[in-house]
């Protein structure tokens, strides 16, 4: 199993390049940001600092979106950044958040998603695409290298993850809906004549190593409020009694409202309806064995990478024991079973 951080552009920016080389201090294969260029700072700036101050790790938005963006720029991106410092990038990638929403936005239509995916990968490869009616090359662009995994909640978009997506993001923790989504997009890439194993699996979630439960899940209850509102645009489209797990859906009934402004921050107040027990499952927390143990599951079903978010007040020191107890374990797991 592969391990990423998600870090927020927060000034300064040489915080988050600090963080980013801790973590591949640690072992951390991917660092992950957010993509919002009015709550935070610009990632893609952020990122060729990063590149330039470390080796081997790669990095990425969790996750960017077709609307906020020009296709063809994010792109040309992706494939200067590759050119200066190796294929060091990967794009995840959905229809749109805290991006579109704070701006009074909508999220794009998975029809736009689709397509996007198409353009980006395919000049980000180094290769022609049509675009716009007219065929387009990065002239300049010789080997780039880029995969696109999609984000996804719904059943529509899981179908297109499964169908489109070299990775699929499932931005939560909990083994049962983990296992419901992993089967959806697996279906779906067999259905469209993909090997469903071909598709790499990311879970994200907060990761918060401690004991004292009740702050951890003060500090963490802010990603059920994100969730949920991935979530009430579900509920909205399909109802609460879909195919979607009850177990995604029921917890949002208190839901009143969200304010962006707070969005992934510790101590969000629009986030108080969340529940404890929801906390529990949509994060992993505790101390290293506990960790070991749920992440240990997700690698049963399937789970190819865990990617942590460090939006809390205990960075440092759960990177120090993800690079020490956690990441070795999985590596141990590896040798023995070889």
């Amino acid at each position: 199993m592969d391990f990423g951080a998600v870090l927020q552009t927060n000034p300064p920016a040489s915080r988050t390049v600090q963080l980013a080389k801790l973590a591949e201090a640690h072992g951390f294969s991917h660092v992950w940001t957010f993509d919002s260029h009015i709550l935070w700072q610009e990632p893609y700036v952020i990122y060729s600092q990063i590149l330039a101050e470390t080796r081997k790790i790669k990095i990425g938005p969790m996750v960017t979106n077709p609307a906020t963006r020009d296709w063809t720029v994010t792109a040309a991106t992706y494939a200067t950044l590759n050119e200066m410092y190796g294929n060091r990038t990967v794009c995840g990638i959905g229809r749109g958040d805290s991006a579109v929403r704070v701006t009074n936005g909508k999220p794009t239509t998975l029809k736009d998603l689709r397509e996007s995916i198409h353009v980006i990968r395919e000049l980000a490869n180094s290769r022609s695409v049509e675009y716009g009616g007219a065929q387009l090359q990065l002239p300049w662009s010789k080997g780039s290298e880029l995969e696109v995994w999609v984000a996804a909640y719904g059943p529509l978009a899981l179908k297109l993850a499964g169908e489109v997506g070299d990775g699929f993001i499932l931005q939560l923790a909990d083994l049962d809906i983990a296992e419901w989504m992993i089967k959806k997009v697996r279906d779906a890439a067999e259905a469209a004549g993909r090997d469903p194993m071909s598709v790499k699996f990311c879970v994200a979630a907060p990761m918060y190593i401690g004991d004292d439960w009740e702050h951890m899940r003060d500090q963490c209850r802010w990603f059920g409020g994100m969730v949920g509102n991935h979530v009430a645009d579900i509920v909205k489209k399909y109802g609460s009694d879909g195919d979607v797990p009850k177990a995604l859906t029921d917890y949002i009934k208190k839901r009143e409202g969200y304010d962006y402004n707070q969005h992934g921050q510790a101590g969000n107040t629009h986030a108080a309806f969340v529940p404890d027990e929801i906390v529990d499952r949509f994060c992993v927390m505790g101390t290293a064995e506990q960790h070991i143990e749920k992440l240990e599951k997700l690698r049963a079903l399937g789970v190819d990478q865990f990617a942590g978010y460090l939006q809390h007040d205990n960075k440092e020191e759960t990177l120090r024991v993800y690079g020490e107890t956690v990441i070795p374990a999985f590596a141990e797991h590896v040798t023995a079973k070889a």
